[in-house]
């Protein structure tokens, strides 16, 4: 697991909720933001999404561009193989599916559960004039399609979203370590970039006492 956690650089975390005074994210440790709803993304990536058809602009750069270079940095180290499947959870405008095209990965996905967002994405990647990505509308809590076997799944702000949904953000959060363990092959790599949760808090999110899967072992966390 790779975590930007605790420093919250980049535009991602500047509107971020902040943990209710003395809160635990094993408990109800978040207070409950509009930043957790679809409704607010909906709205967010329509306006992005007419922004970009009238001005050109893409929009947001979540978390930053360095906190996105140095993901890619990191598969670089590992010598991630350019062909590995990636999946991008919450993909947003995209930007983050372009540069690993510009890198050279060639078997990338991003999901989002905005249409909206799909739509800003698909015209970004097509204003780049690139052909391999491939783009679905999916809630990855309840994932409608049969998504496996990545091999490097990054979240860029998604896990920080369900953190602060008003209705049920501690079982969302269990059902996405779920829905993580369907789609993130046994011997792959999670990347999670966070401003409201430290490194040792995502590690205990993420650890063998919380992985619900039966015949498999937690992915491996970096």
């Amino acid at each position: 697991m790779n975590s930007g956690a605790g420093g919250g650089s980049g535009g991602g975390c500047a509107g971020a909720a902040a943990r209710s005074r003395g809160g635990s994210p094993g408990g109800d440790g978040f207070a409950p933001s509009a930043l957790g709803t679809r409704e607010h993304w909906d709205a967010v990536y329509e306006r992005e999404l007419q922004t970009f058809q009238e001005y050109g602009d893409t929009g947001e750069i979540w978390f930053g561009e360095e906190s996105m270079n140095r993901l890619i940095r990191w598969m670089q180290k590992r010598e991630i193989p350019l062909d590995a499947s990636v999946l991008d959870i919450g993909t947003g405008n995209g930007v983050f599916l372009v540069e690993l095209a510009k890198f050279g990965f060639s078997n990338i996905t991003g999901i989002d559960y905005s249409p909206s967002a799909i739509q800003l994405s698909g015209s970004i990647i097509e204003k780049e004039g690139l052909s391999n990505i491939k783009l679905k509308v999916e809630d990855f809590l309840h994932l409608s399609t049969e998504l496996s076997g990545f091999h490097i799944c990054v979240d860029k702000g998604t896990f920080d979203a369900i953190s602060l949904n008003p209705d049920s953000a501690i079982e969302k959060r269990k059902q996405y370590v779920k829905s993580l363990s369907r789609v993130l092959n046994v011997k792959g790599f999670f990347l999670i970039t966070s401003c409201n949760w430290t490194k040792e808090e995502l590690l205990n999110e993420f650890s063998e006492g919380s992985w619900n899967k039966e015949t498999d072992s937690p992915p491996a966390l970096v």
